[in-house]
């Protein structure tokens, strides 16, 4: 099959170092003509590519050849800028909103409220190396953190605003890891395409009294992670 051979072409000038992370590719209809193929031909050996996360699409930008994926641990507590840094990587934040408002469906259910409870909502774009991979939306109970908006959460992480501010840490939190795909503003966001595959990562913190805080939602590029942890067995 063309599109297996094309694919493993271009596998092989990553591997070999002749195209470097965040490199972008000629345009499709240069490389079609490079490879003797169509452009449908060529189009599934992208999206071969791109879901074994060698490449990554921007919108009306092309395609890039993906850097190494972030090493995301579950298990540690690390913020995402700590996270990156201790990987030798580049991070930035941009907030979007945050805001006081009242529970969706979606957020009332993973606060564990009823219906027409009050809640803040915090939306944010993280990247690396200025290329954004992670949009992230937190709902956060209203009780424990009285004028929560009044701190600058574009510099500072809320794990910090927490513990500095209102001595509350995490003490557990619960994790869910699904597939998705990115669409409408969280796509703009990350400049990807409609339709992008993604990694959902859904994250419900408890302070060190065991109650319910906040949750957290992460819609991934799937490209840019790479969930892993060591599991220590007695």
């Amino acid at each position: 099959m063309q599109y297996v051979k094309i694919k493993d072409a271009i596998v092989e000038q990553i591997d070999s170092g002749m195209l470097t992370p965040r490199q972008k590719l000629p345009a499709e209809r240069k490389l079609a003509e490079s490879f003797d193929t169509t452009r449908v031909t060529l189009r599934e050996a992208l999206s071969l590519l791109e879901s074994e996360g060698r490449i990554y699409r921007e919108d009306r930008r092309g395609w890039f050849i993906s850097p190494e994926p972030l090493r995301y641990d579950p298990t540690q507590t690390l913020n995402f800028t700590n996270m990156a840094k201790s990987q030798n990587r580049t991070p930035k934040t941009e907030l979007l909103s945050a805001k006081a408002m009242l529970a969706t469906k979606q957020a009332a259910e993973l606060l564990h409220l009823p219906p027409f409870s009050d809640i803040y909502r915090v939306d944010r774009v993280r990247y690396l190396e200025d290329r954004p991979v992670v949009f992230v939306t937190n709902f956060i109970r209203t009780e424990p953190f009285a004028n929560l908006l009044d701190f600058d959460m574009a510099n500072s992480s809320l794990t910090d605003i927490y513990r500095d501010e209102y001595g509350v840490t995490y003490s557990k939190v619960k994790y869910r890891v699904s597939t998705t795909s990115l669409l409408g503003d969280i796509a703009q966001a990350l400049r990807a395409t409609s339709g992008t595959p993604a990694m959902m990562v859904e994250r419900i913190n408890y302070n060190q009294h065991g109650e319910l805080i906040d949750c957290d939602i992460e819609y991934w590029r799937h490209d840019a992670i790479n969930i892993e942890s060591i599991a220590q067995l007695d």
